[in-house]
């Protein structure tokens, strides 16, 4: 199934575009939809991944507008048409 992600600042820089889709296999869970997002784009994955292979705890993961504690052990599950964001924390003055 195609999942298609919104990103937003760097990590919207790192993928070369705001919006993007990839495959996921099987039953797609937050977590799978992420991984493939992270395999299909590396620069993302260095952007948003900690040391451990964790996400960052300052960047946020939506599902459906709501937030995603632990997405890369998140069994969530995603329908077709499920709104997925990725973002890192917004500065301004």
């Amino acid at each position: 199934m195609h999942v298609t992600w919104r990103l937003f600042a760097t990590l919207g820089e790192a993928a070369g575009d705001n919006e993007v889709s990839v495959d996921v296999s099987g039953d797609p869970t937050v977590a799978t939809a992420i991984e493939a997002l992270f395999e299909a784009y590396p620069a993302v994955a260095e952007e948003a991944r900690d040391d451990e292979q964790g996400v960052y705890e300052h960047v946020r993961t939506l599902h459906d507008g709501e937030d995603v504690e632990e997405p890369l052990q998140s069994e969530r599950e995603v329908t077709r048409g499920d709104e997925l964001a990725l973002f890192p924390p917004v500065s301004g003055g």
